[in-house]
């Protein structure tokens, strides 16, 4: 299993901008350069899976909490009948 999996969104994302800098600086270790784009391509792809599945979880939620809050009186709070 990929080591991405243990890290958090945060995590990914910060190590993602970190690799960006150092692309970005003027100087860039060469000997490094493909393993750091391996690995932002990496970081990419499991963030792009992680804001996909999250996606889908909350449009599979929505619908549900707003049936669950019709069902309630909005000035009262009581569950309606029906």
């Amino acid at each position: 299993m990929s080591d991405l999996a243990g890290l958090s969104f945060e995590a990914a994302s910060a190590e993602l901008d970190d690799i960006v800098a150092e692309l970005e600086s003027a100087d860039v270790d060469v000997d490094r350069l493909v393993e750091r784009l391996q690995r932002a391509t990496l970081l990419v792809e499991e963030l792009d899976r992680r804001l996909v599945a999250t996606r889908t979880q909350v449009d599979e939620l929505l619908p549900r909490l707003r049936r669950a809050a019709s069902q309630v009186d909005p000035e009262t709070g009581e569950v309606l009948e029906g």
